[in-house]
């Protein structure tokens, strides 16, 4: 898959005409801070087409990149630590469990980011635990593997795989741009 264009389309916090369109949505979701707009600017080849932040909770709506044209990546408000208060926790929690889980939009995956240097999280695995439920298409993608210190690096791939089973754990570093081709095949089979 070879992105040619890519624009911020809207962010949507209710059921939107737009996702009506039949153009499949890939879906990117994962713990506060730990990635995720990074991994999408880095597939797009932008540096901020999804706005990133050193704090926690940036992003408040389901937001939506059309990418060549043809199909959505959804950059997803994070779970876990949110620096806000306990009613826009819940709220984000709430939007991001109707989209993924209540809403009758289809997405062709979902890939969840976290964060390789710390490993699976509680939160992680409870949301891997959901889509797998729902019967969603998973993929890992460990991001900030350049963090890793080189002795470790097997270790904490190993052990990020046999947590997550039989589901791909792609290796990826944005900031080093490491495994975009990787997560691009894997989603799109190009």
């Amino acid at each position: 898959m070879n992105i040619k264009s890519a624009k911020f389309v809207k962010g949507i916090l209710a059921p939107d005409y737009i996702l009506d369109d039949g153009k499949p949505q890939v879906a990117f979701i994962g713990r506060s801070n730990v990635g995720k707009s990074s991994v999408i600017n880095s597939l797009v080849q932008q540096k901020n087409l999804a706005r990133t932040s050193s704090y926690p909770g940036l992003t408040q709506e389901v937001n939506l990149f059309l990418i060549n044209n043809v199909f959505y990546l959804v950059d997803l408000p994070g779970y876990g630590f949110v620096e806000s208060s306990k009613s826009a926790r819940e709220r984000l929690a709430k939007l991001v469990h109707w989209y993924l889980f209540e809403s009758l939009y289809k997405q062709q995956a979902v890939v969840i980011i976290i964060d390789a240097s710390i490993g699976l999280m509680e939160n992680d695995v409870d949301m891997i635990l959901k889509l797998e439920k729902k019967e969603k298409n998973i993929f890992i993608v460990a991001n900030k593997v350049d963090k890793i210190k080189k002795s470790e690096y097997k270790m904490k791939l190993q052990d990020i795989q046999e947590r997550v089973g039989h589901h791909v754990v792609i290796p990826f570093s944005a900031k080093k741009r490491i495994g975009i081709k990787e997560l691009l095949r894997a989603i799109f089979g190009k």
